[in-house]
């Protein structure tokens, strides 16, 4: 497509024209679309402290390091661990994402299947999917009020069998486990020698040269 461009700068046939344009907007678009995943930065705030906003900002929290703790990760990184019977990176974003799917199935008291695979997602699905997840579990948990989260549960189901625990379980559990993972990956990602972006500010969820 881009030879095509190349080929046809100096037209003046309109409709060649037409088409350059259609391509160049297609190509920007399609470059944005790829750069647009959730947590580039972090949300406004909320317009108060209900127990829902509260609940999602810790989760933008969340997001806001994993986007940018997984940022640009190559296949050097991936393979990283720290000792021989740690977790690899690569193996430690299949457990975040799992995770990530507990943190957005809780508002809707959704059961979490056990055992379950993932082990065909690549790099980048994991990425996209993990924060697609965080981003949908905000949303869900965004205004909510105290006697809501009575009908949030974190469940889990191995066949027939399903058992029930309140979000208090969640705060605790995976969403402080996450958090904590997503740290690793940032110390990982170091002594792999690809450290992040220096210019992250966790405090104000933005890059600083922004």
């Amino acid at each position: 497509m881009t030879a095509y461009l190349k080929k046809n700068m100096t037209t003046k046939n309109p409709l060649t024209i037409a088409k350059i344009l259609f391509l160049s907007l297609f190509l920007i678009n399609t470059m944005n679309a790829q750069e647009e995943l959730p947590y580039h930065q972090i949300p406004d705030y909320p317009a108060d402290y209900s127990p829902g906003n509260v609940a999602a900002r810790m989760i933008d929290g969340l997001g806001f390091r994993y986007h940018w703790a997984t940022k640009d990760l190559t296949e050097k990184d991936l393979a990283y661990k720290p000792s021989e019977d740690g977790r690899t990176i690569m193996e430690t974003l299949f457990h975040i994402y799992g995770m990530s799917e507990m943190i957005k199935n809780a508002p809707l008291a959704k059961p979490n299947v056990r055992p379950a695979d993932f082990s065909k997602l690549s790099y980048e699905e994991l990425r996209k999917k993990t924060l697609e997840n965080l981003k949908a579990a905000s949303v869900s948990m965004a205004g909510k009020k105290a006697e809501d989260f009575e009908n949030f549960k974190v469940i889990f189901q191995r066949g027939d069998n399903q058992s029930a625990f309140p979000y208090w379980n969640m705060i605790n559990g995976m969403l402080s486990d996450c958090i904590y993972h997503a740290g690793q990956i940032t110390m990982m990602r170091r002594a792999s020698g690809n450290p992040i972006n220096p210019n992250i500010s966790v405090f104000n969820g933005r890059l600083r040269n922004n």
